[in-house]
């Protein structure tokens, strides 16, 4: 069987960081903006299914938010300014994102492909999981904002209410639910969770 080098590219997600054009307090890497997106999206989809009787997957959608943006491996975290300045740009990034995604895919053993292709291309049928993962990217994005915020460092606040902005517009019972229960507790000290 020929050697793969999959596994080992994903584990460079760690290696790629986030937030280029920002001065941070704390610096934030692809894997573990990874994990929070798929925590948050899994909550959102327990929303969907116990609160909205939605038929949903919760853990198919915190696997396919655990790869959400394993492109960035090849790509780099490409500043949102920069990604959505205008159509052309964002266009062309989508394939730029997706020729990544396929050269990823085929780094697999052929036995694994069809395992991964789903996760990896994301097809019209799983519209409602990307849906749901898009606006736990958001989440995740605005719950950064607060962290730097909370550590003293202005430089997210405009991206902060950028992205509330976002988030209050898209629309979504299960971002509001979550909003509205859980967004509390990431603007308080350890000693105020309990």
């Amino acid at each position: 069987m020929k050697k793969s080098n999959f596994f080992a590219f994903i584990s460079r997600m760690k290696y790629i960081n986030r937030w280029g054009l920002m001065r941070n307090v704390k610096e934030e890497n692809v894997s573990e903006h990874s994990l929070e997106v798929a925590v948050i999206a899994h909550g959102l989809s327990i929303i969907q299914k116990k609160r909205l009787k939605m038929d949903v997957n919760p853990e198919r959608t915190a696997l396919y938010a655990i790869f959400h943006d394993v492109s960035e491996i090849i790509t780099g975290d490409m500043p949102t300014p920069v990604k959505y300045y205008n159509s052309v740009i964002k266009s062309a990034y989508k394939e730029v994102e997706l020729s990544a995604s396929k050269r990823l895919l085929n780094l697999l053993p052929p036995d694994f492909i069809e395992e991964y292709q789903d996760i990896l291309i994301p097809k019209e049928e799983d519209k409602q999981v990307w849906k749901t993962i898009k606006a736990a990217d958001k989440i995740s994005a605005y719950i950064k904002c607060i962290e730097e915020e909370k550590s003293g460092n202005k430089e997210f606040l405009k991206a902060k209410q950028s992205l509330l902005n976002e988030i209050q517009k898209m629309d979504m019972p299960e971002v509001n639910i979550f909003m509205d229960e859980f967004m509390e507790g990431y603007t308080l000290t350890l000693d105020e969770m309990e």
